[in-house]
């Protein structure tokens, strides 16, 4: 899901809105992810933009509009790649695997957003209270739902066991979110890069078999999940 921009072209003028819109976020991404929000410097990402910082208040009024409009781009992405997994009529067991694939691989095509969105997490306060509750609702909730309504339904046929998806589904959030937000102490750790596809790759098939074994009451199947 990563948005691809060409590096060579400058998006200087108001002619192409839709490539300079989506260069600014992925510049922005990237100086959130290092700086935090009040780190970050709107004139840092209009020059890895490619853009003016004029044009840069024309698609937006200021930092904290550029800042709202990246957190809806990783929500919206997110949403779009795994709530398909969960819909259908394959058996609940292969949607829990398609969805954890879905959700591993939008987040390794993408390692810098959750510490975007761990940014916001530490910065919520009472008077971001309603902005959260945005979020909340319009990108949390339905993959809540699904999801949740997916893993009632392997516990009643048996195919899972009896957890409370109040408590398991942040879990399967946490195992994916966590190496990508920890990569830099990880990298520390074991002296080598742990975004490298050897790497990834290992992860991707340690998640699948992590969460299988705490939820599934069978055996997981040899093939299982997205690929």
């Amino acid at each position: 899901m990563s948005v691809s921009i060409p590096t060579r072209s400058r998006y200087g003028t108001r002619g192409k809105p839709e490539e300079s819109r989506a260069a600014i976020l992925k510049a922005a991404i990237n100086e959130f992810a290092e700086n935090g929000i009040a780190g970050a410097r709107t004139d840092a990402i209009a020059r890895a933009a490619h853009v003016n910082k004029a044009l840069l208040y024309y698609y937006f009024k200021d930092k904290e509009a550029i800042y709202q409009a990246v957190l809806d781009q990783v929500f919206t992405g997110l949403r779009a790649e795994v709530v398909p997994t969960l819909e259908g009529d394959l058996p609940p067991r292969q949607k829990v695997l398609d969805y954890i694939s879905a959700y591993f691989d939008y987040v390794a095509a993408n390692p810098h957003f959750p510490r975007v969105v761990q940014g916001e997490w530490v910065r919520t306060g009472s008077h971001r209270t309603g902005q959260m509750q945005r979020v909340a609702r319009e990108h949390f909730r339905p993959i809540y739902q699904k999801l949740a309504e997916v893993l009632r339904e392997g516990i009643a046929i048996g195919e899972f066991r009896p957890i409370n998806p109040m408590h398991f589904i942040p879990s399967m959030v946490a195992i994916i979110i966590f190496y990508f937000s920890a990569a830099p102490v990880i990298k520390t750790l074991i002296q080598a890069d742990p975004l490298a596809p050897k790497h990834i790759a290992e992860r991707r098939a340690f998640v699948l078999d992590f969460i299988s074994a705490a939820l599934f009451t069978l055996p997981r199947p040899k093939q299982g999940g997205r690929r």
